[in-house]
């Protein structure tokens, strides 16, 4: 059974080639890298992500807007299915697994742009998500790091939670996003190892991406009218060019995400996507009137030092 690409086998002394990702033989271990194409496609994503994080800060209604948008992103993955086989039945637990899970991210998503600035809680809440990624993966998948791929993630990782440093006055200000922001990074290190065992079980990367669109649309679209009765169809019907423009964005990036995750290590592919924050603070300072402070400065430097150890 050839290997996929992306992936390489590390011999330990023994004799035969490891054939099987699924159950390595003794005597190897998985140490994987990640392709420059690859890369760029989650560089792209990390874009569209923070794009569509920066619409989601300036909507009036936060609680609405991911509502809208989820609708939305149900919609048009509705569409394309019919022309895409279905997902493997292996997978379809984990569809349904991820939808749910992403009930509480969308939740504390838009409570953490509520109580603080985007500048300070996407950094959080996107730096934590590949530590905890990184961790549970090796744990449960059984995926290594070489050592430039672990300094690399340390280095990306560290740069990101660099964005939401603070002064000591500000601190107490900033308790209650802190507090939404980190619940968060939890959420997202458990949805990328549930969409990463869904996405590689599946056989289509991108059947799997629209049913967990579908499913996700229909959950979150639902609890949203159940919070929110008829005011959040109403919120949706006004404001669906936003929410399709969202959709798309969202979309674009979280499929970019589980398509690389394929071809490369969990850990990797997240910290990568966490990248988004250098985008992200851009965006803030651009659109939002959100600083780009030296600290920011700094922490952005640190990001990119991340990419290039990662041989970008």
């Amino acid at each position: 059974m050839p290997l996929k690409a992306g992936w390489r086998v590390k011999r330990l002394g023994a004799d035969k080639p490891a054939l099987s990702r699924d159950s390595p033989l003794p005597g190897y271990t998985r140490a994987m890298e990640i392709s420059l194409p690859v890369a760029l496609v989650v560089l792209a994503g990390a874009l569209l992500h923070a794009a569509w994080n920066a619409m989601l800060k300036a909507a009036d209604d936060k609680h609405l807007d991911t509502t809208a948008t989820n609708l939305a992103r149900g919609i048009v993955a509705a569409a394309v299915l019919p022309f895409l086989p279905a997902p493997a039945r292996e997978s379809w637990p984990w569809i349904l697994a991820s939808a749910a899970v992403h009930v509480a991210y969308f939740q504390l998503l838009a409570e953490a742009y509520r109580h603080g600035d985007m500048s300070f809680a996407y950094p959080v809440m996107r730096g934590g998500g590949p530590v905890v990624a990184a961790l549970a993966s090796l744990l449960l998948f059984g995926e290594r790091l070489d050592a430039a791929q672990a300094v690399a993630l340390v280095l990306i990782c560290a740069g990101i939670l660099g964005f939401a440093s603070a002064p000591g006055r500000e601190r107490v200000a900033l308790r209650r996003p802190l507090a939404f922001a980190l619940a968060n990074a939890a959420v997202i290190g458990a949805y990328t190892l549930i969409d990463a065992q869904g996405v590689r079980a599946s056989g289509a990367a991108l059947s799997y991406v629209l049913w967990f669109f579908v499913a996700n649309g229909f959950v979150q679209g639902g609890y949203g009218v159940v919070k929110r009765g008829r005011t959040a169809l109403a919120y949706a019907r006004a404001h669906w060019m936003r929410a399709l423009a969202g959709a798309l964005c969202s979309m674009g990036a979280y499929g970019s995400s589980l398509w690389a995750m394929t071809l490369a290590p969990v850990a990797l592919v997240a910290g990568l996507r966490e990248t988004s924050v250098v985008f992200g603070a851009l965006l803030g300072a651009i659109f939002l009137g959100e600083r780009f402070t030296r600290r920011r400065v700094l922490a952005t430097a640190t990001v990119l030092a991340g990419l290039v150890v990662l041989r970008l």
